[in-house]
């Protein structure tokens, strides 16, 4: 995939040379950059040569002389210009098999890529590194990387991942370690598999490792509608509270917390979200750990911005999924005290992947339109979370855009950015008092 500009920051060097999105960025000085980070390095020197194809297909060179720590301002459709590093694992959990035929070809692409874990914090499994990829991760000591364990038993690790290379994640950690590459790790948890003595095993295992594992994301495993039958089962509530005891012992006995149960566990266990302090530093909220809290603290700290009513009437409503409905709750329970403000918040059920997907970052299109057109004379103003949404898109995961979804519940869609933020909300009542 080729330097395709995506956006072009105000003000900056890219806007001056009427760089625009969708132009490609070829070379500099005569070399193709292969990812961001090649890009970066290229752009650091105080002259550069730029070759540009326009988005018409002209092509020019154009001379650039600036500030060596300058940047140029352009974001890009993606940070890997060349081919993603693919995944050569078959994971016993793996969500890209769970999908149905006739999605689009990219949402098939496992990638496994060193790079996006650095850049963009996806998970990677390590399975997959060379010597010459391991020498520029040590020459650029690239980190934090994100790693996917799930066990550090390598005969079921072997298992899980039905790769006969994937028994040394211990070796590679330590490895990692001894570049003083700091890791985040998640471990998908799969009930009979890899939980219980097992689990025990790989926390200790990890907490050997802790000058540089920073923290350990424990997800329960996903499965749609579309996995064929296999030995892999959903959690139950009373078994999602025993993990959650067993990581409480974990973290005690270790003298500080390393592992988090994400959000889903104490959703299902019906327990109360852990209080701020107990997440450190929140580096796992991308993997739902902790965004939760988040969201509730944002709100208990905002809130106070909030006036006692509003001039005139105005109504909104909040979409989301099953989880993030949830905790939602209260914090429109506290909305609704507001005169002349009317907030419905809507729980989206997934038809599209079935009734064990609850997390919003998989609600697509129709599972909006499915859920929302039969009370689309009630929905006024719709509110959605960015994870919906595919990065620089305005399309859901099957392709709808929000355009369709407007049309079709004839309302205008507002895309919320940060979804463990209520600022935007809070600004959109305030806007209207």
């Amino acid at each position: 995939m080729p330097a395709i500009v995506n956006s072009i920051e105000l003000n900056s060097i890219a806007e001056e040379l009427e760089i625009r999105p969708k132009d490609e960025i070829i070379s500099i000085d005569g070399i193709q950059p292969k990812d961001l980070l090649d890009y970066k390095f290229q752009i650091s020197s105080e002259t550069i040569d730029l070759h540009i194809k326009r988005a018409s297909g002209e092509e020019e060179i154009i001379e650039i002389e600036k500030d060596a720590d300058e940047d140029l301002g352009i974001t890009f459709e993606s940070a890997v210009f060349d081919k993603v590093l693919p995944c050569t694992n078959k994971c016993m959990f793996c969500f890209v098999d769970q999908q149905p035929c006739g999605l689009r070809e990219s949402l098939y692409i496992k990638d496994d890529d060193y790079r996006l874990s650095y850049l963009q914090g996806t998970y990677i499994t390590l399975t997959n590194l060379n010597k010459k990829i391991k020498d520029r991760i040590e020459a650029l000591r690239m980190g934090p990387l994100y790693v996917s364990v799930h066990t550090t038993n390598p005969d079921l690790r072997v298992k899980m991942l039905k790769n006969p290379k994937a028994g040394d994640i211990v070796k590679e950690l330590k490895w990692l370690n001894s570049l003083d590459i700091p890791v985040h790790t998640q471990i998908v948890l799969c009930p009979g598999i890899n939980d219980g003595e097992e689990l025990d095993k790989t926390l200790s295992d990890l907490a050997f490792l802790k000058s540089n594992v920073m923290s350990v994301a424990i997800v329960p495993v996903g499965i749609t509608k579309f996995r064929p039958v296999c030995e892999l089962i959903s959690f139950s509530p009373e078994k999602a509270r025993n993990l959650i005891h067993q990581v409480e012992k974990f973290n005690k006995k270790l003298g500080y917390n390393l592992a988090f149960p994400s959000d889903e566990f104490y959703m299902l266990a019906d327990y109360d979200f852990p209080e701020y302090g107990f997440y450190n530093k929140f580096g796992q909220l991308d993997d739902g750990v902790g965004a939760a809290r988040l969201l509730l603290e944002d709100f208990n700290t905002h809130k106070v911005k909030l006036p006692a009513e509003l001039s005139n009437p105005f109504s909104f409503t909040i979409a989301t999924g099953q989880i993030a409905y949830k905790i939602m709750r209260p914090i429109v329970k506290e909305l609704s005290g507001i005169k002349n403000l009317n907030v419905d918040l809507i729980p989206i059920k997934s038809n599209f992947w079935g009734a064990n997907v609850t997390v919003s970052g998989l609600i697509t299109g129709s599972d909006l339109i499915d859920n929302l057109l039969p009370v689309k004379n009630k929905i006024k103003n719709l509110l959605i979370p960015s994870v919906m949404i595919r990065k620089y898109t305005e399309q859901f995961l099957d392709d709808i855009t929000i355009q369709d979804l407007e049309k079709q519940l004839e309302t205008s869609v507002k895309v919320v950015e940060n979804y463990y933020s209520t600022q935007e909300m809070i600004n959109l009542i305030i806007r209207n008092k």
